[in-house]
């Protein structure tokens, strides 16, 4: 994986675990966006970004790069990093 850059992406999630569930979660919901698409139901966001790669996962790195996915960290688990 070349682009995004991994250690770009590891700084706007906070860390790996952060990375992990978020690029996860919404690979997810992008896979279901394009399952659904024949069915007209609209439940799903599509894709933020335009990209070459047909891979959710991927398509989940490069909105995470770009801003589109915002990782929000709650402040309790701010207080207990400390």
């Amino acid at each position: 994986m070349n682009e995004p850059p991994i250690d770009i992406i590891l700084r706007k999630t906070g860390g790996r675990f952060n990375l992990v569930v978020v690029s996860a979660r919404r690979a997810r919901q992008i896979n279901a966006y394009f399952n659904q698409l024949g069915e007209g139901i609209g439940h799903y966001v599509p894709p933020q970004v335009h990209s070459l790669s047909r891979k959710p996962l991927t398509i989940a790195f490069e909105e995470i790069a770009d801003d589109k996915v915002v990782v929000e960290v709650e402040a309790e688990a701010e207080a207990e990093a400390e």
